[in-house]
């Protein structure tokens, strides 16, 4: 019997009913997801299980080999995209449970440069996890950020603290030392750096390119392959998209996100330029006020503090991590203005403020540190996805 085939619009037709009812399916699996928070509201679990997440991944793929025909690596990218979608969904919510003064339909958020910056759409991917609508306060500094939230003009403000490729940003390091705004939430940004023009044209002809300090240095290996090119800096990506497009010159570039350079009019030239193909900036979100995490929640703390000048000092008030099995992501030097030689240490640690482990970390640095506050304890927002050994 022949097989029936199908026109290309039936086919089409077909898989716009399949995309939804996966639409109706994954809807579904969300109210689940939120149901699954309120049981653990009542048995206090953590909201990650990796041991299910384990099973669950290795379940899914053997039932996908054997009836589905679909290999191991398609259904844990899937599912891993899945199931940090679930645990983001539970976070906030209980979230929102342990800090209900911060439901707001509209939070007013503080950024670095026009729309369509790196800081912008990290704003934006941020609030969209928590179903908050934005108003967008552009600002042309990272001091300015702080200033407007501190002001009570903004909610929030969205800081790049650091980068894959070019490393930590010393600016938004320094003013953390000085201001009164806590750290109340992080995301990661994947950063894809591309040259941008107003009209076509070739990389030869390009004369000027401009953009913020960072991404010059974080595109710096194919930069230094330019010939006669003059960097120019501007306060943020978007300015430097903006210029690009007041100039309309074939000899102009900006280096900036490609899906941005198309609220200017830009089309990009060259892709892919920066030094390391995974590409990334961490931002911190800080606010007038703390929150309150729960203890469900994996969670970060971040604090400064100064040692004395004695040797071994540092190493002293590390033990005292070592000692209560907390683990140390980020330690970072920055020198106390005024003081030469003296240096403020930024801490970034696993681990929730309410614990006994970090009151007890917390206790015993304050004896033997000259200074020591804590910046904020934030849920963690990275999802790091369980580890299988999926064979070839």
């Amino acid at each position: 019997m022949t097989e029936k085939k199908y026109s290309l619009e039936e086919i089409r037709l077909r898989l716009n009913d399949l995309d939804n009812e996966l639409l109706t399916l994954l809807s579904e699996r969300r109210k689940l997801s939120i149901e699954v928070a309120k049981s653990k509201v009542e048995t206090s679990k953590p909201v990650r299980d990796p041991k299910r997440e384990q099973q669950l991944l290795v379940k899914l793929i053997n039932n996908g080999k054997q009836h589905h025909e679909l290999d191991a690596q398609y259904i844990t990218q899937i599912f891993h995209t899945i199931i940090e979608d679930s645990v983001l969904l539970q976070q906030s919510y209980l979230q929102h449970l342990a800090n209900p003064q911060s439901r707001k339909p509209i939070a007013r958020v503080a950024f670095l440069g026009s729309k369509g910056s790196y800081s912008n759409l990290a704003s934006r991917h941020y609030f969209s996890r928590k179903n908050t609508e934005l108003a967008e306060l552009s600002c042309e500094s990272f001091r300015e950020v702080v200033k407007t939230v501190e002001s009570g003009h903004a909610d929030y403000g969205v800081l790049p603290i650091e980068n894959t490729s070019s490393g930590s940003i010393n600016e938004v390091y320094d003013l953390l030392q000085h201001t009164s705004l806590y750290i109340v939430g992080e995301i990661t940004q994947p950063i894809d750096h591309c040259l941008l023009t107003t009209t076509e044209t070739s990389l030869e002809q390009i004369k000027t390119l401009y953009s913020h300090p960072q991404p010059h240095q974080q595109c710096s290996e194919f930069l230094s392959r330019l010939d006669n090119v003059v960097l120019e800096s501007c306060a943020s990506t978007a300015d430097a998209m903006l210029k690009v497009k007041e100039l309309n010159s074939p000899h102009i570039a900006a280096i900036g996100n490609a899906s941005s350079g198309k609220l200017y009019g830009l089309q990009p030239l060259r892709g892919d330029i920066a030094n390391q193909t995974e590409n990334f900036t961490r931002f911190i979100v800080v606010a007038r006020k703390p929150v309150d995490v729960s203890e469900q929640i994996p969670a970060k703390t971040t604090l400064i503090m100064s040692t004395s000048q004695d040797a071994g000092s540092l190493v002293e008030s590390l033990l005292v991590l070592r000692k209560y099995n907390i683990n140390m992501t980020k330690l970072e030097s920055r020198p106390v203005m005024g003081n030469p030689w003296e240096e403020m240490f930024y801490v970034d640690l696993d681990g929730n403020l309410k614990s006994d482990a970090m009151q007890q970390v917390l206790s015993e640095l304050t004896d033997i540190t000259r200074y020591v506050k804590v910046l904020g304890c934030y849920p963690i927002e990275n999802v790091e996805p369980v580890t299988l050994n999926i064979p070839e």
